[in-house]
């Protein structure tokens, strides 16, 4: 008799029931099951952290990139970056198996006796057991590639618990009978079941769940998953409901989750009363989802028998102004997230009553919440991307008490900082006994009268105290050897504007006998009075204004290492020379290596049974290197401390008092120091044909002996195999520019000559970050050579690039002198972090910003941000700052007799996906973020706002491409278009902070002099619907103001503008003008508008109003004078043109226009966005005479109502003053256009 193989079930059944137990009464128990935290960081990485663990283990098996993730108990879902849902499922002793069976059927005749020869009325010859279904052996087929068969078919000869006979065969009078396992007189028909096991093998990995439906593939991929439901039915075991959201918006329901079908059967798309953006499910029949307007929509109707629900309810956002952006929900608790960060908590929510009864404001700003076991609740911060956790969350008191970062590292971070602990030491050890061989004769000789004794000084111990005899060293283990650091590394730590994990400190030594530099140090260090710790930093050897480089190299030294229960010993070297060494502070490093602090994305706590009474170690956990520098120092008394630093201070005190003695009448050994930082870059080349070659960049700097800096870039070449090179003084650096390039991390060097041509020396770097460190670098050498230090002053100009960098430019005394200003070309500007749209100031030091997404900004007083850090940023008025713009394509057709508007278009037309202009194809495939730095956020979509108007369906017509286009069809038209905008988001550092929460289009602030008294500081702005604000309260203590006053129109608009005397001007959206009449500071809103008639058949489009002057610019780039402004008649007499191809006007407080100008004729083309300053500008000739030209292309938007500075008042010669001693010349002026051709087409 053959026996079939014994199934698991039983065993199965029992683990399952203990894991469920074990989950559902974890409070209870004394010694709680592990359980896992997951999340996700931005970089996509997914991470586990174990209840019982200190740190998170990264799911290495993750190929792909992930968005998100959901968990439970035995397995977590995620989202990667294709879109797909993927499954892990955590193993077990007891595999997940599937049994699959199908039943053989024969009937009796008496030619044949049994055989498969059946009547037409009966069943299948292999069917189900039912024997509806045909189910022939070959059919059966494995559910993904997931699975695998554990072996072939094989018949199952148990009946009841009984072994059959004859094969397995059991007896039935006829098919719908009962059916026995022994054969009767009266037995027509039998049966045998035949099994097949099926295994899931996909465990602990990340297996690829089919998107496919009961009709077919999905019609779009996933955005959002939740899982939950468990609570729901217990039959089938291990049941869950799996809610996803597509990219569309619809939401879906995956079916047939259970113990034995983790993957599910199929996906069923569940009707909706608008689009979805994020759903949330919890353990029972909660489900809420986020709408794409900011509501929210509870599921109701969820029962055992229909998990998917029957209908659902909308729920207002908690905050009307901010719709809601992210939901969570548990067994009795939803929190959610408004798009202001805001954190909400709903009351009144139980199984009675889902939709609760209203919200509550916590405190907190998170991305997003997760709720899991128990109603723990779990956020990621939106300020430093951490994980927290909800402390104090119990049944009696749901919403929790406090937030607290979950903080643990991550498995490698450990790994890293314990080699990098070690190598800490022995740099420790060679600050105090190293060898170190200096250039200066001098030093070594200085140090003879000691001998080659040297001191042996043991952490935790007196220096006083006689040193330890040396334990015994084994000659094969190698010894730790100081690495050898050349001017060119020493220069990448000194200046790199990031913490990067290294293997070991670096030591730096001054050069030479520079004996103020020594005492100046020695001074510094004993008023800091460093306590002893385990890394070098070069933070104290000097000042701010100290050489950040260093010409010398330290040659290899060994030093022998000993840890013991006592502390840390370091062994004496051959020669040291105290007087060549420059001190630095010990410090301890950031414990998270090259990304530093994790920043998560996602996180996930349905499967972790924590609860308020749980025992983590998660908040107190230290890396090995903080628990090795804490280990250090902890034998070392404050006591000693002190004497240690007085000793060796009156030690080095009195051997610099020697040396200045001894060698005081001898000169300066070095005037100057000079130290290299060299690079390999490509460089765009200056003549034809253009290419990208690669070459060597290097950047020289100088310190003279009165401590002036600058520097010299060498750019070398080849070319017909010649060796050569560029060269640019860092003086003469106008601007640094990143540069937006699809394929390249570039950016351009601009001098005084480079801005004239308007071709910059372009060079690309291998990685972004490398990009960023010589950008911060040049700036900070740049700015060194201005004596530029700090925040911008408040006569400051600010200019923004259409990329959204923003620069500042100190200006000088003769900017604004007549008849010879200041050139233009000649004005450096350097950057500012943040990312504007446009900005605005005034000479009080008031600076309002606002970004692509009209989110509005003030100015902290900070500098830096960005990838500008350490020396090139402040360290406080530095915050985050977002920001969300619209990248657009457009989609193109022409029509044909035949079929209609189709994408098949003439040979000479345009790409049917395009750009505005056509010339450059735009697909949904192909069209990227405009620089890594941004992200996607939604998924492309019909703008029906753009200008023109369109149809239902999105469309533009119009009789051919290159026209203008209208919203309605015609009989002429034969082509068509529609826009399809995609948002993307992006995130960075600067001194800004967000003033909610009216979003707003344009905004302007009252221009003065530097010595005026304005309080309150009049600010006006347009709000994104085209309402007009007043802003009240701004003062320089309070610059962001404290509310708004509307003030009424008839009709939206879209620029405006004050001015002198409170005058205010603005630009309605029809492009008519307007101004404001009787605005004063009693009156800060004024009384009514008057309409101003613009120029003939012309739209405005921007106005600028300065002390006495006002101009616009319309719409097709015209640049307009009003003329007839008197004190009596503010509203002037007519308009008067001056010039063309102008993008954006600013005029300042001294009536100084500056504009941003188009199609500027340059070396090799004409240039768009060139910052240009009108000359000539006098009391009586208010238009100016001619244009200058500046730093350009790319630029968006400037403003010049900061610099109040007057010009220095020039005596003109005049023909009857008497002869000097030589030729009379005539003044000199600047080759510059005349009056109306300042821009040229």
């Amino acid at each position: 008799m053959n026996m079939a193989p014994p199934t698991t079930f039983s065993g199965s059944r029992i683990h399952w029931l203990l894991h469920s137990v074990q989950a559902t009464h974890h409070s209870h128990c004394l010694n709680m099951p592990v359980s896992l935290l997951w999340a996700v960081d931005v970089y996509g990485r997914v991470y586990s952290l174990s209840t019982g663990g200190q740190q998170w283990e990264q799911c290495r098996d993750a190929v792909l990139e992930f968005k998100r993730v959901t968990a439970v108990q035995q397995c977590c879902w995620g989202i990667a970056c294709d879109h797909h849902i993927y499954l892990n499922v955590h193993s077990s002793d007891v595999p997940i198996r599937y049994q699959e069976e199908t039943f053989e059927n024969q009937r009796w005749n008496p030619m044949d006796n049994f055989s498969d020869r059946l009547l037409p009325s009966d069943r299948w010859q292999w069917s189900n057991i039912t024997g509806l279904e045909h189910q022939p052996l070959e059919s059966f087929l494995l559910p993904s590639t997931n699975w695998e068969w554990e072996g072939d078919w094989y018949i199952d000869e148990n009946f009841g618990g009984e072994p059959t006979e004859k094969e397995g065969w059991t007896y039935a009078i006829d098919f719908p009978a009962t059916y026995t396992k022994d054969k009767k007189w009266n037995s027509c028909v039998r049966r045998r079941r035949w099994i097949r096991y099926r295994r899931y093998k996909a465990t602990d990995t990340w297996a690829k769940i089919p998107s496919e439906g009961h009709s077919g593939p999905l019609p779009d991929p996933f955005n959002d998953i939740s899982c939950g439901g468990w609570e729901i039915s217990e039959e089938p075991r291990g049941r869950l409901s799996l809610w996803a959201v597509s990219l569309q918006g619809k939401v879906w329901f995956r079916e047939g989750i259970h113990h034995h079908s983790p993957e599910g059967d199929g996906w069923e798309e569940v009707s909706l009363p608008g689009e979805v953006v994020q759903i949330s499910c919890g353990p029972g029949d909660l489900v809420w989802a986020v709408l794409w307007e900011g509501q929210l929509i509870v599921r109701e109707g969820i029962t055992r028998d229909y998990p998917q629900g029957s209908s659902w309810v909308v729920v207002d956002s908690p905050n009307p102004e901010a719709g809601a952006i992210h939901v969570a929900v548990g067994d009795n608790v939803v929190w959610a997230v408004t798009k202001d960060n805001k954190v909400w908590f709903r009351r009144g929510i139980s199984s009675y009553n889902p939709r609760g009864s209203g919200w509550i404001g916590m405190i907190g700003e998170m991305v997003m919440i997760n709720v899991g076991l128990n109603d723990q609740v779990w956020g990621i911060s939106c300020e430093d991307r951490a994980v927290y956790f909800r402390q104090g969350v119990t049944s009696s008191e749901l919403s929790g008490k406090a937030w607290k970062a979950v903080n643990v590292p991550r498995d490698g971070d450990i790994r890293s900082h314990s080699s990098a602990s070690s190598s800490s030491l022995h740099s420790a050890g060679c600050f105090f006994s190293g060898e170190v061989r200096a250039q200066s004769v001098m030093s070594e000789d200085s140090d003879t009268e000691n001998g080659p004794q040297r001191a042996v000084l043991e952490v935790g111990a007196c220096p006083s105290s006689p040193p330890p005899e040396p334990p015994p060293v084994d000659p094969d283990v190698p010894k730790p050897r100081i690495p050898k650091v050349t001017s060119d590394s020493f220069i990448s730590e000194m200046l790199s504007d990031r913490k990067v994990k290294r293997e070991g400190a670096t030591t730096a030594v001054t050069a030479g006998p520079s004996i103020p530099e020594e005492e100046a140090s020695l001074r510094e260090a004993d008023a800091k009075s460093p306590a002893p710790a385990l890394v070098l930093s070069p933070s104290l050897s000097g000042g701010p204004g100290d050489s950040q480089w260093s010409n010398v190299d330290l040659e290899e030294a060994q030093t022998h290492l000993a840890v013991g229960p006592a502390g840390v010993r370091g062994d004496a070297a051959d020669t040291c020379s105290l007087s060549s060494v420059a001190t630095y502070t010990l410090c301890q490093e950031e414990p998270y290596g090259a990304d530093e602090h994790p920043l998560w994305a996602w996180v996930s706590g349905g499967g972790c049974g924590v609860d308020c009474h749980s025992q983590l170690n998660w908040f107190n956990s230290t890396t090995a290197l903080t628990s090795s520098v804490q280990s250090m120092s902890l034998s070392i008394s404050l006591a000693q401390t002190a004497a240690w630093r007085k000793q060796i201070f009156e030690q080095l005190s009195q051997r610099s008092k020697r040396e200045m003695d001894n060698f005081k009448h001898y000169e300066q050994a070095i005037e100057q120091s000079v130290w290299v930082k060299k690079g390999t870059m490509q460089w765009w080349r200056d003549w034809k044909p253009h290419k990208w070659v690669d070459v060597r960049f290097a950047l020289e700097q100088f310190s003279g002996p009165e401590g002036n800096q600058d520097g010299i870039l060498f750019l070398y070449y080849n070319f017909n195999e010649e060796k050569k090179y560029l060269h640019a003084f860092i003086n003469e650096v106008t601007i640094l520019v990143p540069v937006l390039n699809d394929s390249k991390h570039t950016f351009a060097i601009y001098t005084a000559e480079r801005t004239k041509q308007r071709w910059p020396i372009r060079l690309a770097a291998a990685t972004e970050l490398e990009m960023h460190d010589w950008l911060a670098l040049l700036s900070v050498s740049c700015c060194d050579s201005r004596g530029i230090q700090g925040p911008p002053s408040k006569q400051a100009l600010w200019s923004v690039t259409c990329k959204g960098d923003i620069f500042v430019c100190e200006p000088s005394p003769s900017l604004e002198a007549c008849p010879n200003p200041t050139p233009c070309d000649q004005m450096f500007w350097h950057q500012v972090g943040g990312h504007l749209r446009l900005v605005e100031c005034n000479s009080l030091g008031v600076v309002w910003g606002v970004g692509y997404d009209h989110t509005v900004w003030v100015y902290t007083g900070g500098y830096g941000g960005g990838f500008l850090q350490g020396l090139a940023s402040s360290t406080d008025n530095i915050y985050t700052q977002t920001d969300v713009k619209c990248v657009y394509i457009y989609e193109n057709q022409r029509w044909n007799p035949v079929t209609g508007y189709t994408n098949r278009g003439l040979p000479t037309d345009r790409y049917m996906w395009s750009d505005a202009t056509g010339l450059q194809e735009c697909t949904k495939a192909n069209t990227k973020p405009p620089s890594p730095h941004w992200t996607w956020v939604a998924d492309w979509a019909i703008d029906y706002g753009i200008s023109g108007g369109t149809d239902r369906e999105g469309w533009q017509y119009a009789a051919d491409f290159p026209t203008s286009y209208h919203g309605h069809k015609t009989l002429k038209d034969f082509v068509r278009r529609r826009r399809w905008a995609r948002k993307c988001k992006l995130t960075t550092t600067g001194p800004w902070q967000e003033v909610p929460p009216i979003p707003l289009s344009d905004v302007t602030i009252i221009p003065c002099g530097a010595q005026s008294i304005v309080e309150p500081i009049p600010l006006w702005a347009i709000s994104n619907k085209g309402d007009v604000l007043c802003r009240l309260g701004v003062t320089l203590l309070t610059p962001a103001g404290t509310s708004w006053l509307h003030v009424g129109t008839d009709q939206p608009f879209k620029s405006i503008s004050i001015g002198g005397a409170n005058q205010v001007w603005a630009i309605a959206r029809d492009g008519s003008a307007f101004y404001r009449g009787s605005v004063s500071a009693q009156s800060p809103a004024g009384d009514c508008w008057y309409h101003i008639p613009s120029p003939v058949r012309q739209k405005l489009q921007q106005v600028s109003v300065g002390r006495t002057s006002v101009y616009t610019v319309d719409q097709h780039g015209n640049l307009w004078f009003r003329q007839g402004l008197t004190p009596s008649y503010p509203q002037g007499s007519s308009w008067e043109h001056i010039s063309n191809n102008v993008r954006k006007v600013s005029v300042g407080p001294l009536d100084q226009v500056w504009i941003i100008a188009d199609k500027v004729q340059g070396s090799h083309s004409l240039s768009c966005g060139t910052v240009c300053h009108r000359l000539g500008v006098q009391p009586m000739e208010p238009k100016g005479q001619s244009w200058d030209y500046g730093i350009g292309g790319g630029w968006d938007h400037i403003t010049v109502r900061g610099n109040s500075f007057e010009a220095p008042h020039v005596r003109i010669p005049l023909l009857t003053d008497p002869l000097p001693n030589g030729p009379r010349r005539p003044l000199s002026f600047r080759n510059t256009e005349e009056n109306g051709k300042a821009v040229r087409c």
